[in-house]
């Protein structure tokens, strides 16, 4: 029986998976290959960079016209600086990648001549020996290029660049680099030399690149017809709505669109259950349960938040204020490992799981501490409802007598109020409820929805003070209003966090009730 494929790379026999060559435009990167180009394919981990380096190769081998061979070069990441170490790794990957996948052993019997003739340029030496042996142009496709440090990717690059003029009779037509970054002419691949103790730009080791191609998320064709194959398979139904969730909640990343399919079908016990259609409501349950479980991909990613340079990026966008003097370099980066997107200028977290596992993820530890204050059955009435009020009134509480000490805790700590605040519902609303979170650079404010068991939502708009408290509470109380539209709820709260010190606790703690656009809106200081 096929599955639903969360690690690795797609195996056409045991996965059900999305046609590689339908997300990449084949034309385009063939009539690369046949105008000699090298260039790189690029994409957030885990979105089918290695099958379709390993389609690809697959197809010009199939065509007679090339010899093609695929290289995975991050085992030399452990050799570090140590060029010489990492040639003899990268030329071993290369040996054993050329016997399983061409059935040749030309770079066995070349490669000590290679490295013994100069070993810091044996990559260069040993591409144009097999170059010169194959009776058909070679191709060469290099995955997690950007898996490589320092000397070594410097290396790497110049070595590359050093003999394109001989290529094609002398070296690779054309060679694809592959990883989750792009290798832009003048930026990326900002590249620290301890030897050289200076920064090179990756882009000056590798100005041959003609062309870089992003290969991109799922749309919502290819999640039906992802899903769809494991309905003509088993006989297991997904509802619309589920398909329409499950792209809602990823925005089409694959591995998320694949593991929520994964956990819903074949984890989740009512899932498991070929009889059950897959629901709205399981692919829900699935997305909590990837979130709790905190799997290797979003531990990889939230690994990332610890960077200076994304914290320069994904800080202003909880704290819904404006990035402040950013290289440009930087935001890039964050687009390319795939945690923020960029469409039509608008700058936001990628996808609803990301902007949920994110600040779980900073406010972590800070959400286990709470529950030696504070037990979620407190704020749940009799009827089971949830009393917002209440629960609203002991935060403003707690945040007054502990809001310098716990915010100090956060590394994020311009966005430490908000993050605060999301550590204290998540406490309370666990097991019980779901929130949902919507936040962006330029909105000035955070938009959380509270989803509890007996179906009710409430709206709670966090917002910082920056201007007057008078226009802070006018533009509040319209955003307020309009988020309540949009997720049809008639419960909303509006809550100001002031930073100024120099007022007094006194001063900022208020609680209030407007009426705006025939809505009752609470206000609470903070």
């Amino acid at each position: 029986m096929k599955f639903f494929n969360t690690a690795g790379p797609v195996v056409s026999e045991d996965h059900y998976h999305v046609p590689i060559m339908a997300r990449i435009n084949k034309e385009e990167i063939f009539s690369l290959i046949d105008r000699k180009k090298y260039f790189v394919l690029h994409a957030p981990r885990q979105s089918g960079k290695t099958t379709s380096l390993l389609t690809l190769m697959d197809l010009l081998n199939k065509s007679e016209k090339y010899k093609c061979l695929y290289v995975n070069v991050e085992s030399a990441q452990a050799a570090r600086e140590n060029v010489e170490k990492a040639m003899r790794t990268i030329i071993n990957e290369i040996e054993k990648r050329e016997m399983i996948y061409l059935n040749e052993n030309i770079i066995a019997n070349l490669k000590q001549k290679a490295i013994e003739e100069d070993e810091l340029a044996a990559l260069s030496n040993i591409l144009t020996y097999w170059t010169i042996e194959s009776k058909l142009p070679t191709v060469l496709l290099i995955d997690e290029i950007d898996s490589l440090v320092g000397d070594t990717l410097i290396s790497v690059l110049r070595q590359l660049r050093s003999s394109y003029d001989t290529r094609p009779e002398f070296f690779p037509q054309s060679i694809i680099l592959c990883g989750v970054r792009d290798v832009r002419d003048v930026r990326d691949y900002r590249i620290h030399s301890s030897k050289q103790k200076e920064i090179i730009t990756g882009g000056s080791c590798f100005n041959v690149k003609a062309k870089s191609i992003r290969l991109g998320n799922f749309n919502e064709k290819d999640v039906r017809t992802l899903y769809l194959q494991h309905t003509e398979e088993t006989g297991q139904e997904f509802t619309e709505d589920s398909l329409k969730q499950a792209y809602n909640l990823t925005n089409g990343q694959p591995w998320l669109v694949n593991a929520l399919a994964y956990e819903a079908c074949f984890e989740i016990s009512e899932g498991k259950d070929r009889n059950n259609p897959i629901t709205v409501d399981l692919i829900n349950q699935a997305k909590d349960n990837i979130i709790l479980s905190r799997t290797t991909h979003l531990d990889q990613l939230v690994d990332k938040l610890k960077e200076e340079r994304v914290q320069h990026i994904i800080e202003p966008i909880l704290e819904g204020t404006t990035i402040r003097e950013i290289p440009q370099d930087d935001l890039q980066y964050v687009i390319d490992l795939g945690l923020v997107s960029n469409v039509q200028g608008k700058i936001e977290i990628s996808n609803p799981i990301y902007k949920e596992v994110i600040p779980r993820e900073l406010n972590y530890i800070t959400q286990m501490s709470l529950g030696s204050f504070y037990e979620p059955e407190w704020y749940v009435n009799i009827d089971g409802s949830l009393n917002v009020i209440k629960l609203i009134e002991n935060f403003q509480e707690f945040f007054r007598e502990n809001a310098e000490s716990w915010i100090e805790r956060f590394n994020y700590k311009e966005a430490g109020p908000q993050l605060l605040l999301q550590a204290f519902l998540q406490r309370v609303i666990n097991g019980g409820g779901r929130i949902y979170r919507e936040y962006g650079l330029g909105r000035m404010r955070t938009d959380i929805l509270v989803e509890w068991g007996n179906g009710s939502k409430y709206v709670l708009e966090l917002k910082i003070l920056h201007k007057s408290l008078e226009k802070t509470i006018e533009a509040g109380l319209k955003q307020t209003a309009e988020y309540m539209d949009r997720t049809e709820t008639n419960i909303g709260h509006l809550l100001i966090f002031d930073r100024s010190e120099a007022k007094s606790w006194e001063e900022k703690i208020f609680r209030k009730e407007k009426e705006y656009n025939n809505k009752q809106i609470m206000i609470w200081g903070m």
